[in-house]
């Protein structure tokens, strides 16, 4: 079952008034006295509200009412404006969550404790070892005993060697140690798992900033990505937690999982329309290759409700 499929699925487990909304819409503007003639203003209020009930944002959603209004031709569905507003306001990340950039390419993977940050990092590791290359993961989350067990697991699992510390160890010196090895053994990649605790972002910034302080000491362009965990059912929440971590990190592109677990979806493209961040991949499971990457173009079909016919024509 591919991206747009397990997508769909999930909307239509946990919200399947979504697309039969759309539906109600679209067939009314789509009727043959209709088609092709402006929006009127009582469909498009009626798309604007179902965009929000799919948490794409007031504004967002605003944005693209007007686009289609504004577009409306004769010939032209309104399913097909609205798929195409949204795809020109998601973006999608063609170089991936560790461009080759470094040597090895540091990827620091941060993310509020809970959106499966470690098993992403995880599954992040997998996907390029399948690639190829050579991977080291550090367990720079010190705070959390869990967290450091759980990358231990996933690293005998994947064939991955771990770098970790005891519980309460320094981070910073836990990601420096990794680095010194990563370059020692001319690792292609380096991943470091964060901590997210969010209950005192004054230590967690801190914290952050020097685990960046001292990787620049061995290379001064590290960390060449920084990726930003998010979990899709947070919603609206996940606005704040972008926020933070831009501000904290520096957060270059995002990785969004549970999206097919989700009516909430449309946060994608609330957070596309505020920060303007690629988007590398989703999570849609729980296995390790269930880490698909992100195509604008599908998901938008599917927010839209396009039948899987129509998103293969």
């Amino acid at each position: 079952m591919g991206l747009l499929s397990r997508v769909r699925e999930g909307l239509r487990r946990t919200a399947q008034q979504l697309v039969g909304r759309f539906d109600d819409i679209a067939r009314r503007a789509d009727t043959p006295d209709r088609r092709g003639v402006p929006v009127d203003a009582e469909t498009a209020e009626a798309l604007e509200e179902l965009l929000i009930s799919a948490d794409v944002g007031v504004a967002a959603a605003g944005r693209i009412v007007s686009g289609v209004t504004a577009r409306a031709r004769r010939g032209e569905s309104l399913r097909d404006l609205v798929k195409d507003e949204l795809r020109a306001m998601v973006s999608d990340s063609n170089t991936g969550p560790a461009p080759s950039t470094g040597n090895p390419t540091v990827v620091l993977v941060v993310g509020v404790n809970g959106t499966g940050k470690t098993t992403t990092a995880a599954k992040l590791a997998h996907h390029f070892m399948t690639s190829g290359k050579s991977v080291l993961l550090a367990a720079a989350d010190t705070f959390r005993a869990a967290a450091i067990d759980q990358l231990k697991i996933w690293g005998k699992r994947i064939g991955a060697e771990v770098v970790a510390k005891d519980v309460g160890a320094d981070p910073a010196g836990v990601a420096f140690e990794a680095l010194q090895r990563a370059q020692a053994e001319a690792c292609d990649v380096l991943l470091i798992d964060t901590a997210g605790r969010l209950q005192n972002k004054t230590d967690l910034m801190a914290e952050l900033a020097k685990i960046v302080r001292v990787l620049k000491k061995l290379d001064e362009n590290a960390p060449h990505s920084v990726v930003l965990v998010l979990d899709a059912t947070t919603g609206q929440n996940a606005l704040a937690q972008v926020q933070i971590f831009q501000e904290i990190a520096g957060v270059t592109s995002l990785v969004v999982t549970k999206l097919d677990g989700t009516a909430r979806g449309g946060i994608l493209v609330a957070i596309a329309e505020r920060f303007g961040l690629p988007i590398n991949a989703i999570g849609v499971g729980e296995g390790l290759d269930d880490l698909e990457p992100f195509d604008a173009q599908d998901f938008a079909r599917a927010i839209a409700g396009l039948s899987e016919h129509e998103a293969a024509a």
